[in-house]
């Protein structure tokens, strides 16, 4: 496959790294130990269910999510593209 002057495989290099990246984003994201009773951010009571669903919750359902929404805010552009490619 023609890739101007990128050497041959760089383009699977690109994809490994960004697929790397999301894993290890995704990896320091998780949370784990003891289950807040009170959210962090309202101090309503945290259902028990959800502790015990997900251990270390820190959040009720409506702040989790209104962070999360917050948090959706990533660009989904490739920066370690070569420039050759972005000027296709």
């Amino acid at each position: 496959m023609a890739s101007g002057w990128a050497r041959d495989g760089a383009i699977q290099d690109q994809i490994d790294a960004s697929v790397n990246d999301a894993v290890q984003y995704a990896r320091q994201n998780l949370i784990s130990g003891t289950s807040a009773e009170f959210c962090d951010e309202c101090d309503c009571e945290i259902p028990q269910a959800r502790r015990l669903a997900l251990p270390g919750v820190r959040h009720c359902v409506a702040c989790q999510s209104e962070l999360e929404a917050k948090g959706k805010a990533v660009s989904g552009v490739n920066r370690r593209a070569s420039k050759d490619s972005q000027l296709r």
